[in-house]
């Protein structure tokens, strides 16, 4: 750890050692700044924790007795550095050359400027959705259509991605995978919201940091590699769920009673069509999953 660094990178890991390890040499090859590396490992039980202090010794890795979830887990990890920006970059991401420089050279100039993200690149190079406006029913259909639009690889959908990827611009969320921000501006909205075990904390805070006078920037100047999702396949059962209970914390937070009601019935639905499925096919699972939604969907 240099106590001249400029970025403090902050990974958290479940799960996911030979992705960490490719992240962290990914880091190392490709970050010409001097960075301060801190690895938050949530319980993991395929010794990620050994592999990281054994493969770089100069990263910090601060093991927990238990899953505490991202949010939580990032804020243990910018808590525990020092340098003026922090990246907050999900383990199955990797930054090419020049991202760190770019995205912590924004910051340094722009000061108005709380949080900044890079265009994000699935493994074989198709552009990823990583920023989008806030949070409503409308809003996350359009975006649906688009993120399903690029994953079946449908062209139409392939060029509107890459329309809205290609210029620097001010949004409203940028996403957490690979995501800047200046320490100040955490410090000044608390980091992340606990209250999210996983998902939508990086437009919750993105949000926040915009309600207390920081603009939030994406910038194509900087770019890395996400292999999507790679890091809930352990665990995507949990993950499903935890998807729709801070949907549901998100709207609590920010929206309106309509758009809240929209949310719970939409869930409610799903949730009802899963249980009746399961129940016909015998899918005790797929039944306890919509059961799960239908709980959340009329709960508190």
């Amino acid at each position: 750890m240099s106590d001249a660094a400029r970025v403090a990178v902050v990974i958290v890991s479940y799960e996911g050692r030979d992705a960490l390890l490719a992240c962290l040499e990914s880091l190392r090859r490709h970050a010409s700044i001097p960075i301060e590396a801190v690895v938050v490992d949530n319980a993991s039980t395929d010794g990620s924790a050994e592999a990281v202090r054994a493969a770089h010794p100069a990263v910090r890795v601060i093991a927990n007795a238990e899953n505490v979830g991202f949010a939580r887990a990032c804020n243990q990890g910018w808590r525990a550095s020092r340098a003026p920006c922090v990246l907050f970059l999900n383990p199955d991401a990797e930054v090419t050359a020049g991202a760190v420089d770019t995205l912590a050279g924004l910051l340094e100039r722009r000061t108005d400027v709380g949080a900044a993200g890079p265009r994000t690149r699935g493994s074989d190079g198709t552009i990823q959705v990583s920023t989008g406006p806030d949070l409503t029913p409308l809003a996350e259909r359009r975006q649906r259509r688009l993120v399903l639009g690029v994953a079946r690889r449908d062209p139409a959908a392939v060029a509107e991605a890459e329309a809205l990827h290609s210029r620097e611009r001010e949004v409203d969320w940028v996403s957490g995978a690979c995501l800047a921000v200046r320490r100040a501006a955490l410090e000044a909205v608390s980091g992340f919201d606990e209250g999210f075990f996983l998902y939508e904390e990086d437009a919750d805070l993105c949000r926040r940091l915009r309600q207390d006078g920081w603009r939030i920037l994406f910038t194509p100047a900087a770019e890395v590699r996400h292999r999507l999702g790679h890091s809930m396949e352990k665990a995507a059962r949990r993950a499903r769920l935890e998807y729709h209970r801070s949907h549901l914390r998100y709207y609590r937070k920010h929206s309106g009673p309509l758009d809240r009601a929209v949310l719970r019935l939409l869930l409610a639905g799903r949730g009802a069509g899963e249980w009746l499925r399961g129940r016909a096919c015998g899918d005790a699972e797929a039944a306890a999953d919509g059961a799960s939604l239908l709980r959340l969907a009329f709960g508190p």
